[in-house]
């Protein structure tokens, strides 16, 4: 399988956000396209390889946070043959992003539309809904979905087993093209730490060679990469959580 990192530049900044182009015998699919705000970036990039977005097949969404899923409508929009594959608790909100958006405002309430774009619904018929467990084909290739909670409930990963590479969404956090510094991805409403452990412990367990962040590329080397991520996503839990029933504490 070919495997193409597209930078949607958003906001103006690159590496911020990236698209994961596949392709396989002659079969092109999306792993979670970005904001509608960075569609016409998108395009570019697609163009840039010869391939235009009636040439997709299918779009693949870790999760449907707006940074990840919110151009997805449009794209439908634009080529009405495409499957959208999307664990079952976000389609719903993928046919009618009406609550999606209204969480969304409470963040971003003068800024959504400059940020994010328009987030139009997804038809039914597009969607193809997805549990964890599944074998996606594409070409001659395939993609094993397993369901990695914690981040947000309806988060799912693909893992490409032929090439080592596991798509992870936000599930390991944000690092900036295998830099040195590992930012948790931490919004409302749903982090569960728990589940959000289980989760990495499943990507580690299928030992993946490579994980690729939409925010933003490749981490090289999984198992230290996680284990830092572990440590940090713990740190500020511990920070940001309730005070102790005796009030603060200051170091002596």
């Amino acid at each position: 399988m070919n495997i193409t990192a597209l930078d949607v530049n958003w906001t103006g900044r690159p590496r911020s956000i990236a698209a994961a182009l596949l392709e396989s015998d002659g079969h092109r699919a999306i792993i979670d396209p970005g904001p509608d705000s960075t569609l016409a970036t998108l395009r570019k990039e697609l163009r840039s390889h010869g391939i235009g977005v009636d040439d997709l097949d299918a779009i693949l969404l870790t999760h449907i946070h707006l940074d990840h899923a919110g151009a997805t409508g449009s794209l439908v929009r634009e080529n009405p043959r495409l499957a959208v594959f999307v664990h079952e608790l976000g389609a719903p909100h993928m046919q009618d992003p009406s609550k999606l958006l209204a969480s969304a405002t409470r963040l971003w309430p003068d800024t959504l539309q400059e940020l994010f774009g328009e987030t139009l619904p997804v038809p039914a018929d597009n969607l193809h809904i997805l549990q964890g467990g599944e074998t996606l084909p594409l070409g001659a290739s395939k993609l094993d979905v397993v369901y990695t909670p914690g981040h947000a409930s309806h988060h799912v990963s693909y893992f490409d087993d032929a090439d080592g590479v596991a798509f992870v969404g936000d599930t390991t956090g944000i690092r900036i093209d295998n830099g040195p510094y590992i930012l948790p991805a931490t919004p409302p409403p749903d982090i569960d730490l728990s589940i959000w452990d289980e989760a990495m412990d499943t990507i580690l367990a299928r030992r993946p060679s490579r994980l690729f962040l939409t925010h933003f590329g490749y981490a090289d080397n999984p198992a230290p990469h996680i284990a830092e991520f572990r440590e940090r996503l713990h740190n500020w839990a511990e920070v940001a959580g309730p005070p102790s029933p005796s009030g603060p504490q200051l170091a002596n």
